[in-house]
């Protein structure tokens, strides 16, 4: 047995001679497909002559060139398989082109005609130039316009002097446009109109598909219907099924509500809809937004819904009111002027004469009344309100009335220096009047129990006042409470300060939140 001892560079030189080998047979093979490509490109760019199938009269007249063609009725040419229609023609044969005229029909396919008066064509470029009462059309559309080209390499028909598709549904028209018979796409640019018999859209770009009937914008767009007015710069809109998808700058206006988004869907059939990021649902009878980041809306069933982060803004120039909670329901009457909102699940709300929290909230436009449940918190002036729920009447959009319903609870801090010192009014109900957004009397129904620290002229302590009564009336002033009036099975006492202690100075269930208390708008996002 013999043994062949190749050394390492002897080694690398076969390996690289082989590479070389093996790149020379794949380049070779590249070259040969291109070459083949070319080839067969050649052979489909390959300009065929305009045939004559059928003419009654032909014959030359030299008074319009060499060799040129007259033809005179029933006259049918055909390149390729497309075959060409007219009354009469001229016929260019050095040219490979030919001018109709009367009845100019191009049968491009089974399905695809183009109707004229006249008509040009050149047989090596395959454009047709076709005037006057030019119809394009397919199974699914017509175009009409009064010039037309048509481009038999790549089955495109356009015009840039006006011209409209009808279809089963709508009807575009358009300044400029392009129909690519193959793909059933139409681009349209220039002053672009859609008329259907719900809505009329108005754009200055679309693309359009004959099949589908779905409208693609892509720039300023407006679509008017009896119930709503939409606008954006692009999207989509389903004709056939009603469904539609808008976005940059994207807003749905009607005669009460106004609904922005980033991006909006909307199925008109069903009056559905939903926006996505910076939502701002506003009503301009109320003077009332509604921010957030993702929101519905079914007007056929009287309501919609903001979430994520969402806001209400009850607008005023002299005092608006900011509340949030995890979502703001709205809800609509028949007519749909909005009725009332539901505020659900950690609700807050802010203004500067008056904030509160609660889980849930209802406020009612029609009788500007707010009622809080579970849990509720309300804080005016100096006063901390609580109960199991509380009623709020307002009038010109201040409070005129509350009621506090079950565990009534009236706070407020006596003395800011010694912070442990609070007047306090509890009962099983508790009615507040106001005037001019400073409650003056308090109206204690059932169980009612009261401790003031009394102070002289100069605010000095002079006692602690504890009340028992089956019923109680408190007046105040912009200094506070000058007089509790308790009312059946009184038991009232004048107690020194030394006399009561910590404990015994404050009644059964006394909670003190302030620091839950929002103290600016933006607080109402802090629970």
């Amino acid at each position: 047995m013999s043994i062949k001892i190749v050394h390492l560079s002897s080694f690398k030189t076969l390996l690289f001679l082989k590479l070389i080998k093996l790149n020379k047979i794949l380049t070779g093979i590249l070259l040969s497909a291109i070459m083949l490509l070319l080839s067969f490109d050649g052979i489909t760019q390959k300009t065929t002559k305009i045939k004559i199938v059928n003419a009654e009269v032909l014959r030359y007249d030299k008074k319009l060139g060499n060799k040129v063609r007259r033809l005179i009725g029933h006259v049918v040419l055909k390149q390729d398989s497309t075959y060409l229609y007219c009354d009469s023609a001229y016929m260019y044969e050095l040219e490979n082109s030919f001018d109709g005229f009367g009845h100019v029909r191009i049968k491009a396919s089974d399905t695809l005609n183009i109707y004229s008066e006249t008509l040009h064509y050149n047989g090596n470029t395959k454009l047709a130039e076709l005037h006057r009462k030019v119809r394009l059309v397919d199974p699914q559309s017509t175009l009409y316009t009064e010039h037309l080209w048509y481009d038999r390499k790549i089955n495109v028909g356009y015009y840039t002097t006006g011209g409209k598709i009808v279809d089963s549904t709508n009807t575009l028209t358009s300044v400029k446009g392009y129909y690519y018979t193959d793909l059933k796409h139409a681009y349209f640019k220039d002053s672009v109109v859609l008329i259907n018999p719900d809505y009329t859209m108005n754009t200055d770009t679309m693309r359009y598909h004959t099949e589908t009937e779905i409208s693609y914008f892509f720039g300023p767009t407006v679509i008017q219907s009896e119930d709503n007015l939409i606008y954006c710069e692009n999207g989509w809109y389903d004709t056939q099924n009603n469904k539609s998808q808008f976005k940059k700058n994207a807003y749905m206006l009607t005669d009460e509500q106004k609904l922005e988004g980033d991006s909006l869907f909307y199925d008109r059939n069903l009056d559905f809809g939903k926006a996505f990021q910076n939502v701002v649902m506003s009503d301009t009878v109320q003077n009332m937004m509604i921010t957030g980041n993702y929101a519905e809306f079914k007007r056929q069933e009287g309501f919609a819904f903001v979430t994520d982060s969402s806001q209400a803004i009850m607008v005023d120039k002299h005092d608006s009111l900011f509340m949030h909670s995890d979502t703001l329901w709205m809800f609509f009457d028949s007519a749909q002027n909005l009725e009332y909102i539901l505020a659900y699940n950690k609700t807050k709300f802010y203004r500067k004469d008056m904030q509160g929290m609660s889980d849930s909230l209802i406020y009612h436009f029609a009788d500007s009344t707010i009622f809080m449940y579970k849990e509720p918190v309300l804080w005016s002036d100096q006063n901390q309100l609580t109960a199991d729920s509380i009623h709020i009447a307002l009038a010109n959009k201040q409070i005129d009335t509350l009621a506090l319903i079950n565990s009534a609870f009236i706070i407020s801090m006596d003395d800011t220096i010694h912070k442990n010192t609070f007047n306090q009014i509890k009962g099983k109900v508790m009615i507040g009047y106001f005037k001019n957004n400073q409650m003056r009397k308090v109206q204690i129904n059932g169980n009612a129990e009261s401790i003031f620290f009394v102070r002289d002229e100069d605010q000095l302590l002079t006692g602690i006042n504890k009340t028992l009564s089956s019923d109680m009336n408190i007046y105040l002033d912009s200094s506070g409470v000058y007089a509790v009036v308790p009312i059946k099975s009184v038991d009232a006492h004048m107690y020194p300060e030394a006399e009561v202690s910590e404990e015994d100075r404050k009644l059964k269930n006394f909670r003190w939140i302030k620091d839950r208390r929002p103290m600016k708008k933006e607080d109402i996002f802090i629970w």
